[in-house]
């Protein structure tokens, strides 16, 4: 029997627990609820749980037989900071907030996971269930590496999954090495001599300056990186003045870049803030920019994506596990865990009659491949320990 059909007992309770998840989101660093609640669960079912990891994170252990290998499994649970229009009778009831990437779901999968283990002991070996915060801003993965995740809880590899809701349902996607993007992000502060608009050639006006930017730095990718290789970089916001016959003192423009490869990533880097200060030079503005820096490249193990892609072969069936045909151009917190163990990262299919694409205010993740994913856990964690 397929261990998602010896879960279907499961079933109701664990969508209940979604849907109770989802109507009360809680975002990045603050998942006070949303820890307790996972807490309690696994602590019932039997789990050794260790709460506080990178400030609000969790982390369920449960060891059986005398395998001395060790897993790592990932689920995020914060949320974002977007109104929900979904008119479900589950909506969250947080005004201002939601569960628009299916974090509600990917905790309730992994939880499912460790209610079936912690029932069957089906193992052999020692499972750590990585619940993570704040992976949509704060990089709750790299709080919790830095809280001594890996020293905490040894492990030999580490997985994660996110859902896709423009990938047929119930199918699992791989890639082998980039799977998602770097991202970086400047915010930028230029600031001239404001004055009447009536006469321009007293002031420094920042708006120009701000124009002449935002088209040079169009010319980055095109002019800077080999055609063959790829690269983002979005002028995101430009906010200035406040009157039709006023030039404003000020003008402030947020700068977001995107990279396949860590050298390309060093490079946009490197040149977005030279071009910026260079522009403004140019028009006597002053300039200040604040780094934001964001998440490095995912970068996916070869023998564990392998192995991975294995594991779902046998938990769905060949026909539903396909080979990604290129990486994604959003980023990932889960790099900064793959930085330190090997492991890989693999997305599920979640599309269904109503799908909105990830951090749309009318998204909802599809209860349907909820025992999915926590089947292909159960098997992955249970094939993985028992493999030399």
């Amino acid at each position: 029997m397929r261990t998602e059909d010896r879960m279907a007992p499961l079933k109701d309770e664990m969508i209940a627990l979604r849907h109770h998840l989802h109507q009360y989101p809680e975002i990045g660093l603050e998942e006070y609820k949303t820890s307790a609640l996972v807490a309690t669960r696994l602590a019932e079912w039997g789990w050794n749980v260790t709460t506080g990891v990178g400030q609000t994170g969790v982390v369920g252990t449960l060891s059986n037989g005398t395998g001395r290998r060790a897993i790592g499994i990932r689920a995020d649970f914060d949320a974002l900071p977007i109104t929900e229009e979904t008119g479900l009778p589950y909506a969250s009831k947080s005004p201002g907030f939601m569960h628009a990437c299916g974090h509600d779901g990917h905790t309730a999968t992994l939880l499912a996971t460790a209610k079936y283990l912690a029932e069957t002991r089906d193992f052999d070996g020692t499972v750590h269930l990585f619940f993570q915060p704040a992976e949509e801003n704060f990089g709750g993965a790299k709080l919790m590496v830095e809280d001594g995740l890996f020293e905490r809880f040894s492990c030999d590899a580490v997985f994660g999954m996110h859902n896709m809701p423009d990938i047929e349902e119930g199918v699992f996607g791989f890639r082998d090495g980039t799977l998602f993007a770097n991202a970086d992000g400047f915010d930028v502060t230029l600031t001239g001599v404001g004055g009447h608009a009536s006469t321009p050639e007293v002031t420094r006006d920042p708006i120009v300056a701000g124009a002449s930017i935002v088209m040079a730095l169009q010319t980055l990718v095109s002019r800077n990186l080999d055609p063959m290789e790829a690269g983002v970089v979005t002028v995101g916001v430009f906010q200035a003045g406040r009157a039709s016959n006023a030039i404003p003192q000020t003008a402030t423009l947020t700068v977001d870049a995107r990279a396949f490869t860590r050298e390309i990533a060093t490079l946009l880097k490197t040149r977005i803030p030279e071009v910026i200060r260079l522009q403004a030079e140019s028009f006597g503005i002053q300039v200040t920019i604040t780094e934001m820096t964001g998440y490095p490249v995912l970068v996916n193990d070869t023998q564990m994506t392998a192995f991975a892609r294995q594991v779902a072969v046998k938990t769905a069936g060949a026909a539903r596990v396909i080979d990604l045909k290129r990486p994604y151009t959003g980023s990932e917190d889960f790099s900064y865990m793959l930085e330190k163990k090997p492991g890989s990262y693999l997305v599920l299919g979640a599309k269904h009659e109503r799908a909105q694409p990830l951090h749309h205010p009318g998204y909802d993740f599809n209860d349907k491949i909820l025992l999915t994913g926590a089947a292909y856990w159960a098997d992955l964690a249970r094939e993985f320990l028992q493999s030399r």
